[in-house]
This record gives C-alpha cells, sequence and structure tokens, in this order.
C-alpha cells in the first residue's frame, strides 16, 4: 500500500475527538498485543518451516542463491523477533551489538521475501509501541496481509488505529471497519466496530457510529462472553438521543 502524505484534519471535531480518545487509547496496547502475538506465532511457524526445509536442502546439496537468501532472512527475522518479544523496541528496530540486523534492515535487505514482508509488519507495531505513529503508518501500509487470514485482520487494526493517531480519520474508520469484516468473530470484529464507530461520534457522525454498534449488538445472538457486545447497549443509547 502507498504512503499517504495528506492527513484529515477539520479543527471542529477536534475537540469531539478529544473527548473520545480515550477509548481508542485505552485499548491501543490490546490491539498491538493481539497483532503482535499473532505475528510471532505465524512467523515462529514460518521459520521453522524454512529451518525445517533448509535442513533437508543441505542433506542433498549446499544452499546457493535465493534459497540461501531466503533462509538467512529468517534467521535474522528470528533474532530480531526475540528483542521484540522481550519489548527492546529500539534494538529490534535498528539492530543491537550483538550483531542482530534489526527489522528495518532485514525489510530492506530481503524486501521479497516472506521475512522482509512481516519485518514492515514487526517494525510498523514497534513504532507503534514508541509512539511514533507516521512511521508507524509507514511500514503498517507496507505490509501486505493478502496471504494471511490470521493476521491480516489484526494487521489492519492496527494501521486503523495508526490512522486515528495521525488523525487520518476517515481512513481510520474505513480500516477499522474492514479489519472487523475480515476478522468476523467475537474477539477482535467487536473492538474495530466500536473504534470505527467513536471516531465517527468524533465526526459527528451519528447515524453511521449507530450502524457499526449495531453490528457489535446483532453478536449478541453468538456469544454474551465478549465486554464489548455486552456493553454496546450505552453505545448505542449514546447516539440514539
Amino acid at each position: 500500500m502507498a504512503k499517504t502524505n495528506v492527513t484529515q484534519s477539520a479543527p471542529e471535531t477536534q475537540p469531539a475527538l478529544s473527548k473520545h480518545e480515550d477509548f481508542i487509547l485505552k485499548y491501543k496496547n490490546a490491539i498491538i498485543g493481539t497483532v503482535a502475538a499473532l505475528v510471532l506465532i505465524v512467523a515462529g511457524i514460518i521459520i521453522y518451516n524454512h529451518h525445517k526445509a533448509g535442513k533437508l536442502r543441505e542433506a542433498q546439496t549446499a544452499m546457493q542463491g535465493p534459497e540461501l537468501s531466503v533462509q538467512m532472512g529468517m534467521t535474522e527475522l528470528q533474532q530480531a523477533s526475540d528483542l521484540f518479544g522481550e519489548k527492546q523496541f529500539e534494538q529490534a528496530l535498528n539492530g543491537d551489538s550483538l550483531g542482530t540486523m534489526g527489522f528495518l534492515k532485514i525489510a530492506d535487505e530481503y524486501s521479497s521475501t516472506k521475512a522482509g514482508n512481516l519485518a514492515n509488519l514487526y517494525a510498523g507495531l514497534c513504532y507503534a509501541h514508541m509512539d511514533k505513529w507516521e512511521e508507524a503508518v509507514k511500514y503498517l501500509e507496507q505490509f501486505d496481509s493478502a496471504d494471511d487470514y490470521l493476521v491480516s485482520p489484526a494487521a489492519m487494526g492496527a494501521l486503523g488505529n495508526a490512522y486515528a493517531h495521525v488523525n487520518q480519520l476517515d481512513k481510520a474508520v474505513s480500516t477499522l471497519t474492514k479489519a472487523a469484516e475480515k476478522a468476523d468473530n467475537i474477539m477482535l470484529s467487536p473492538i474495530y466496530y466500536i473504534q470505527a464507530g467513536e471516531i465517527l461520534e468524533s465526526q459527528g457522525k451519528k447515524a453511521d457510529a449507530l450502524k457499526l454498534y449495531q453490528k457489535v449488538k446483532g453478536m449478541q445472538s453468538i456469544s454474551q462472553s465478549s465486554p464489548y457486545v455486552e456493553m454496546i447497549d450505552e453505545y448505542i443509547e449514546r447516539v440514539s438521543e
């Protein structure tokens, strides 16, 4: 996805955004934590599969050319992801004194591989943890999640939150709504719909917010175990006044 430099900003909506931004900030860590956990799982599976395949190839012939590059990229990614798991976000991004490459360099040098693609996502999450939201948007946009049904909705949710933090509100609403639809589950979808609805409220679009809240309300027939579903009546009442 290409980076968009133009942000949407309207002075009359800013006070409303400030009023409701506590919701976005409250759930920021939950959103980032969810996608980070999924990335660690998926990356671990990919790294393991590549390692296993690499051992098989080594038994037949020495790795050369592109195959070696792919394996090296996964090795570097694993080392950087260890730093990410330890919440050493600066080192995970830029590398450390022990020779870990860092996500930024991995994304650049292995851009055509899965390692490089996942490095973009990791980099975006690092910047989000560091509250550097412009940089978070840049790298989250570069992550291609089309082929991963597990990480994709969570990555889109993280991107939607990043858009909200840089005041690209329409993009935030659109991306969060798409994330909710793609997730299609009781754990993630309500969060994204509610976040999108909060932003719409901040823009004075109560009718549009109501439509999203009603989607969450409809999930009560599936499950009432989600705290977001349980509190949705409060949101519906607020925009129905």
